[in-house]
């Protein structure tokens, strides 16, 4: 009689502290293809921020808090001065007015480019013939160099052999002096850059236009309503994230506009066209002996307004994402 002996079964042992933990933990650790390629596409567009956008902003930001002089400009070695240059353009009687014209600019180029955009883009969005040729001449306005349409309205706008005086001659009124005249220069640096900046907006509307769906004035038309309450209650409601970028957009841009004014009119006569924007020049640029602090100080306070502008429409567009 054979007896066989029986080996208990051992069941396996897991070790939380083993190797295969380890090599796991390790593994996940370890980057993937894809991340190398995530970090290699990352890659240049930072560097380009860095170089182009972070370092600019901090050494404009390292200029409004020391007093340069062309010598420390170059040697480095400008003392630290805190927020004095700012007090000095707080301080400046050039401020007040600077800053009034920077508003009135900006609001009134922004009101009159959007409108006439928009009424643009309801007009070509009817995609009758001639509509695809009459909006690419259009875009030429916004195709051209700016010191090119700058200095074309020097000459329409100028006071002796203008072709703006000479139409008005025509119809019988007086010559204006567009641009040599403190009640007229702001108003003409104003005409100008709408006339610039009108093809962005309708581009970008005409696009908002497109993506509404046609069935929605289909139902309206059959309810009966006319094209203004088409307008009201469809076009205008759906075209608000289309149209609250494009004001953002066209906002940033024209805070820091320069070569218009600069070339029509160098932000005078009398500073009556000065903005923010040629006061930086000015003040760091435009004298013998140029004040870098404030000149820098002013164009920071133009970019806190653009940041401030910015976090607000991220906040609106959050809040309507949520709601």
């Amino acid at each position: 009689m054979s007896h066989t002996t029986q080996v208990p079964h051992r069941r396996p042992v897991h070790d939380p502290g083993g190797a295969a933990p380890v090599a796991s933990r390790r593994a996940r650790r370890r980057p993937t293809s894809q991340q190398w390629a995530a970090w290699g596409f990352l890659a240049p567009v930072t560097l380009y921020l860095a170089l182009f956008y972070a370092y600019p902003l901090y050494r404009n930001i390292d200029l409004s808090l020391r007093n340069y002089t062309v010598r420390s400009f170059v040697q480095g070695d400008a003392p630290f001065t805190g927020l004095k240059n700012y007090r000095t353009v707080f301080d400046d009687p050039a401020f007040a007015p600077a800053l009034l014209h920077t508003v009135v600019f900006t609001a009134v180029c922004l009101a009159f480019q959007y409108a006439i955009g928009l009424a643009l883009a309801v007009f070509f969005n009817q995609n009758f013939r001639l509509s695809a040729t009459l909006r690419a001449l259009f875009l030429v306005p916004w195709l051209l160099p700016l010191i090119v349409s700058a200095s074309t309205w020097s000459w329409m706008l100028n006071s002796d052999s203008g072709i703006v005086n000479a139409a008005l001659h025509v119809l019988g009124v007086g010559p204006v002096n567009w641009l040599t005249s403190p009640s007229w220069s702001l108003t003409s640096v104003i005409i100008a850059n709408v006339w610039i900046g009108i093809p962005f907006n309708l581009v970008v509307l005409y696009s908002g236009l497109q993506a509404i769906p046609a069935s929605l004035y289909e139902a309206a038309a059959l309810d009966g309503t006319n094209a203004w309450q088409r307008f009201r209650h469809i076009t205008f409601p759906l075209l608000r994230p289309v149209s609250a970028i494009t004001l953002l957009l066209g906002l940033v841009y024209t805070l820091k506009v320069f070569d218009i004014i600069w070339i029509m009119t160098k932000g005078g006569p009398a500073d009556s066209s000065t903005t923010f924007a040629t006061w930086s020049y000015q003040l760091g640029f435009g004298n013998l002996l140029p004040a870098f602090g404030p000149g820098a100080a002013v164009g920071n306070l133009l970019v806190v307004a653009a940041l401030v502008f910015g976090l607000v429409y991220a906040r609106v567009q959050r809040k309507q994402a949520l709601s």
